[in-house]
């Protein structure tokens, strides 16, 4: 569906980015809706902070155009891509107070005194950092330090607001309390806005749509709810979730209505539309379980868990093992309430054809109904 020039908030179109001999994004082409708060997310050395860089005028585009707003940019200063960006490591100037370090960009581009203090100190009530306002980045927490950076950003109203994995230099409680503060903060201004992490749960819970990159690739844009629940590759199937997707070689027998799905150590009932996708009838096969979608049985058993480690997180186990034959592959379960009276036990356990996700192994595309 496209979208008129006054709703797009960023396009990439055909980036390339090479250092010397070395190509670090691919032929990158990403949408970004005024207003939409999108997560590029990803392993270290995959691309997305170069990505990020390049958005922001940080790092030249070898090949491609960047439009904020419609505009063409590619070529822009960073100063005149009306752009705001909050960087990992704060980057306040420690001689500066609070207040400041807020109007910093605003007193370089010669705006009136009172047009300033009245923008700094509504940012400063939207962060809740009024009462700071004349401290030194070197008597603030790490949390406040943060809120700082935040609200320098915001004082300059841009059209987009890139954050660069902010959060992670904050302890895991800091964490959670600021990407509530995150969400707010954009359901309140309303924003475009680009956030890279390689952290699964800031992607789940800050975006509208998730970008997942693998060596300077795109692999699957959706949202939370698209990519954990129909991921269109093993390497998404692989990288969302936690614990891990179990994947398992596998291959299709014909018996019965729909066919199951076979290999070493386990016999799967097979979803009903797989045999009419299938391109051959030996195609190598990967089925994706998630750990939460395994129960325990009484009935007959599509496997046979043997419990290594139990990991018991309060409402549920993580029971670690491998499958109940020589060389078993080792999987995860997740089970209800503490399961330690499981532990080097052999667990019987079901699950549902609906609950089974199924790949090409060669192409490592997802198979769909």
């Amino acid at each position: 569906m496209s979208q008129s020039t006054s709703t797009l908030g960023l396009e990439l179109k055909k980036i390339v980015k090479r250092f010397g001999e070395v190509t670090v994004v691919t032929q990158l082409d990403l949408t970004v809706a005024e207003g939409e708060f999108v997560v590029l997310l990803g392993e270290s050395g995959c691309g997305k902070s170069t990505t990020l860089r390049m958005i922001a005028g940080l790092e030249e585009v070898t090949e491609g155009q960047i439009l904020i707003g419609g505009r063409d940019v590619t070529q822009a200063a960073p100063m005149a891509r009306d752009i705001a960006m909050v960087f990992q490591n704060y980057a306040l100037y420690p001689h500066m107070n609070v207040a400041q370090n807020m109007s910093f960009a605003l007193d370089l581009a010669g705006r009136p005194k009172a047009e300033i203090e009245a923008q700094v100190n509504k940012a400063a009530q939207v962060l809740n950092i009024e009462h700071l306002l004349q401290r030194k980045p070197k008597e603030l927490s790490g949390g406040q330090r943060q809120r700082v950076a935040i609200g320098r950003a915001i004082v300059r109203e841009p059209k987009v607001f890139l954050f660069d994995e902010p959060l992670s230099n904050l302890d895991a409680k800091l964490r959670g309390h600021m990407r509530a503060e995150l969400a707010l903060l954009h359901e309140r201004l309303g924003k475009t806005t680009v956030y890279v992490t390689h952290d699964q749960i800031e992607a789940m819970t800050l975006a509208n749509r998730i970008v997942i990159f693998d060596k300077g690739r795109i692999q699957q844009v959706g949202t939370p709810s698209e990519v954990f629940n129909q991921p269109a590759t093993l390497f998404v199937a692989a990288f969302i979730g936690t614990p891990s997707m179990n994947l398992l070689a596998a291959r299709f027998s014909p018996e019965g209505e729909h066919g199951r799905l076979r290999g070493e150590g386990f016999d799967l009932p097979a979803p009903g539309w797989l045999r009419s996708r299938l391109s051959a009838a030996d195609q190598a096969l990967t089925v994706g379980i998630r750990p939460q979608a395994l129960q325990v049985t009484t009935g007959a058993a599509s496997l046979m868990l043997c419990a290594d480690v139990v990991e018991y997180l309060g409402t549920e186990s993580q029971v670690v093992g491998h499958l109940d034959v020589p060389g078993g592959q080792r999987i995860t379960a997740t089970l209800p309430g503490d399961a330690h009276d499981q532990l080097h036990s052999r667990i019987a356990l079901a699950v549902s054809a609906n609950d089974l996700h199924v790949f090409d192994t060669n192409s490592g595309s997802a198979l769909r109904p």
